[in-house]
């Protein structure tokens, strides 16, 4: 039997990041009721796998064990071309226990500059994971591409996105209105994959 999700259900948003937490809440449209593991007081579980989509599916299973309900996860990054996919599934690592993006968008353009870069290439990736508790799961990932710019600009976004523009444009996702970016980001793609799999 197919694995669905019912309008309404009640999901777990395996994330503490609010930034995150409400463009989840935009790319479900108002489908299900959400409760962020942040405001259910769960610890953030420990990211031990080396890929996007196993950080999501540990992320997910975790808040579904710990709830007993569905959980809904995104791990997501930001990768560099010249910097050989750094900082990727270390991004948020990269802004230090106090999550300052600021400081992980200035480390970003010293490794650029100290590498003599002048390709600007990057892409953020977005794993989305669906696990029932004590059950099965389903995982999908999305990719959007663009370049780098340097200084950030914007402030409409969360993480990176003042410094991402994205193939096509010439706004930054920090300085798009967010129904804009959330048609085309990393996480619009990887949840239109998930609804293909699971509504």
């Amino acid at each position: 039997m197919a694995l669905k999700l019912e309008p309404g259900t009640r999901l777990v948003v395996a994330t503490h990041n609010p930034g995150k937490a409400r463009e989840l809440a935009e790319i479900l449209e108002g489908r299900f009721e959400l409760v962020a593991a942040g405001e259910l007081g769960l610890p953030e579980p420990e990211e031990t796998e080396t890929t996007f989509v196993g950080n999501a599916l540990l992320k997910a299973r975790a808040a579904a064990e710990a709830t007993g309900q569905i959980a809904l996860a995104d791990d997501s990054g930001l990768s560099v071309k010249a910097l050989d996919g750094a900082p990727g599934i270390f991004s948020a690592r990269w802004a230090g226990p106090g999550k300052d993006f600021a400081l992980a968008m200035r480390k970003v353009e010293e490794r650029l500059e100290e590498a003599g870069a002048e390709d600007y290439s990057a892409w953020f990736t977005s794993a989305l994971a669906v696990a029932w508790p004590g059950g099965p799961a389903v995982v999908v990932e999305g990719r959007v591409d663009g370049t780098l710019s340097f200084p950030p600009r914007g402030d409409k976004g969360f993480g990176y996105d003042p410094i991402f523009v994205p193939a096509g444009f010439d706004q930054t996702f920090g300085e798009m209105e967010p129904a804009t970016k959330d048609g085309l980001s990393h996480r619009a793609r990887a949840f239109a994959k998930l609804k293909a799999a699971l509504l």
